[in-house]
């Protein structure tokens, strides 16, 4: 059937179809062409923005600091410990120690890079907290790469300098730590001060307000154990917790560690004394009375006696407070705001604590350790938890021997009182 001059077919079912439209020849041909330039403008632009080195990356060999100063720092020992916080045969030991991992392999297309830089990239940024775009400016190295050179040799650091700057304590080690603590402190029967840190974090994705604590801010909590040597005994990384922080030192490792661990030395008996005391951690006021760990008597109604214990214990517990100054102020890293993920912020801080107790044994401390308390670092806002009746027992029996003349040290009354 036509329909001026157009054929339309009548299908079977009574309705009507219309022939495909067809284009003219020359039509077609334009869509191809427009077509065609599309894809290759599309191709242009792609091969514009993806390179395969980048040219400032290219000049990493020639212009980064790795190529422009590390020769000229290592002939000037002092510009060296300024730059990564650590001397010279410090580096070359833990070089030594993680080269064989920190070797990469050489191909055909690029150089990989030294292990030398890697760990100077990692070093210099745990030292001064720097982004990863300002270290690709200065070592001419991707911040992609930074981002992994990064986490790869903390997890590294972690792994293989735990075992001799942080080795599992035995029944020897805690009686050492104690020596240190009755002969600096003159606290008998301690075995450590233990405390926490808030340390600043970026908000972890898909976590709401867990990690938002009362300070205003995201953080995760270093919990840590320290001897008179400023020195970590043990770490506890990773927990999160901002509605109930007293929990965090509940289900810490630490605190299992303090109720079920074998190596503890039995009990002892004080100097000048015949009764036998448990080996104890001072903490502060956060924290609950336990058989092993001791906390101040709190602030109000205090007697001289109270006032004695609280004076002794706090002489004993600021050893952990120097030890997160310490920490805070060398490794920057640990007091600035953290721009990572969860799984890099526990290999950072971690990699932290162990490079404080390594440059402590081959640098030896600083001479304001004293001086740097926490200052730098946010305690932890706990709320009092309940104490155990056996842990009060043993507190009033510190307390009882503070005050004889076997437990007493000098100036302690002026120290108390405010008159010294």
């Amino acid at each position: 059937m036509e329909d001026n001059g157009n054929v339309v077919r009548i299908e079977d079912n009574g309705t009507t179809s219309l022939p495909p439209v067809r284009l003219p020849s020359a039509h077609m041909a334009l869509l191809v062409l427009l077509a065609r330039r599309r894809k290759l403008r599309r191709l242009e632009a792609s091969r514009q923005k993806r390179l395969w080195i980048h040219p400032v990356i290219r000049m990493k060999q020639e212009k980064g600091h790795f190529a422009m100063l590390y020769a000229d720092l290592r002939r000037c020992p002092e510009k060296f410990q300024e730059f990564i916080q650590m001397s010279t045969s410090a580096f070359d030991g833990l070089l030594d120690l993680l080269r064989p991992q920190l070797t990469m392999q050489q191909t055909l297309l690029r150089r990989c890079i030294s292990p030398e830089q890697r760990l100077l990239i990692t070093l210099r940024f745990l030292s001064t907290g720097e982004t990863y775009s300002s270290l690709h400016q200065l070592f001419h190295v991707g911040k992609s790469t930074i981002s992994g050179i990064v986490r790869t040799t903390c997890e590294l650091i972690f792994q293989n300098l735990r075992p001799s700057v942080m080795p599992t304590l035995t029944p020897e080690l805690w009686l050492q730590v104690a020596e240190g603590f009755e002969s600096k402190a003159s606290f008998p029967n301690c075995i450590g001060a233990v405390d926490g840190k808030h340390l600043r974090v970026h908000q972890p994705p898909h976590s709401g307000s867990k990690s938002f604590n009362n300070k205003k801010y995201f953080s995760v909590v270093l919990m840590a154990v320290a001897d008179t040597k400023y020195k970590f005994l043990a770490i506890d990384v990773g927990a999160y917790d901002s509605t109930g922080e007293a929990r965090v030192m509940e289900a810490s490792q630490i605190k299992q560690k303090m109720l079920h661990d074998e190596s503890l030395p039995a009990s002892k008996t004080l100097p000048g004394t015949t009764q036998q005391v448990p080996f104890v951690m001072v903490s502060d006021e956060a924290y609950s009375v336990t058989l092993c760990q001791l906390r101040p008597f709190p602030r109000k109604g205090l007697d001289t006696r109270r006032r004695v214990f609280n004076y002794r214990l706090s002489r004993a517990r600021r050893y952990i407070e120097c030890t997160f100054g310490i920490l805070i102020k060398k490794w920057k890293i640990c007091g600035s705001s953290i721009q990572l993920d969860v799984a890099t912020v526990d290999a950072v801080v971690k990699a932290c604590c162990i490079l404080h107790n390594y440059v402590l044994d081959h640098d030896g401390p600083d001479a304001d350790a004293e001086a740097s308390t926490a200052s730098l670092g946010t305690a932890i806002n706990w709320q009092a938890a309940q104490p155990d009746d056996s842990g009060l027992d043993v507190r009033d029996i510190f307390a009882d021997y503070f005050m004889t003349p076997e437990g007493s040290v000098p100036w302690q009354t002026a120290c108390v009182s405010g008159t010294a």
